[in-house]
């Protein structure tokens, strides 16, 4: 099975169909991720439309040192963000980042999961974006800090910081309920 990276070198001197492979790869992770930021599913298919072919017309520049991944997430993260504010809208988002803390330290039975998942989508809601974006990178999206350092162009120590504050915030949130 091809990489990313062999598919997109591929793409760029070959076939130009195998682009195909990376939509299927990615589109519903892309899709998923670009709903965090904007609930509006009009909006998330034409991010995720746009996001396709922002790729494709500028693989020439993507870096095959670099993840595959990372570019294409920044891209995404990049079209949501500049169509929410082309649209002047509140971004509503959702991230589960309470998920891993609940569920990994209570055995939790089907039932009080989807309890929870609705109790946490309300507080999530109600988080800045800074907080959401990389919270649902880390704990949706399963990126390494380095990742999410390279797809929202912040330091290592910044992806940390707001990862913590985001899940203290959260969980004051929850609480206050």
């Amino acid at each position: 099975m091809l990489t990313d990276e062999q598919i997109v070198q591929l793409v760029k001197t070959e076939d130009k169909e195998l682009y195909t492979e990376l939509v299927k790869r990615y589109e519903k992770k892309l899709e998923r991720y670009i709903s965090y930021l904007a609930t509006n599913t009009e909006w998330v298919n034409d991010i995720l439309q746009d996001t396709f072919i922002k790729a494709y017309e500028n693989l020439n520049g993507f870096d095959e040192t670099k993840k595959f991944s990372s570019w294409i997430y920044r891209i995404a993260h990049n079209e949501a963000i500049n169509r929410l504010h082309k649209e002047k809208r509140i971004i509503n988002g959702i991230d589960f980042s309470i998920f891993e803390e609940i569920f990994h330290t209570q055995p939790e039975i089907e039932y009080e999961k989807e309890i929870t998942k609705i109790e946490v989508h309300k507080g999530l809601n109600k988080l800045p974006l800074k907080y959401k974006e990389v919270m649902s990178l880390f704990f949706l999206e399963d990126k390494k800090y380095e990742e999410i350092s390279d797809i929202l162009r912040m330091s290592i120590g910044t992806v940390g910081t707001r990862i913590n504050r985001g899940k203290k915030l959260l969980v004051k949130l929850l609480k206050e309920k």
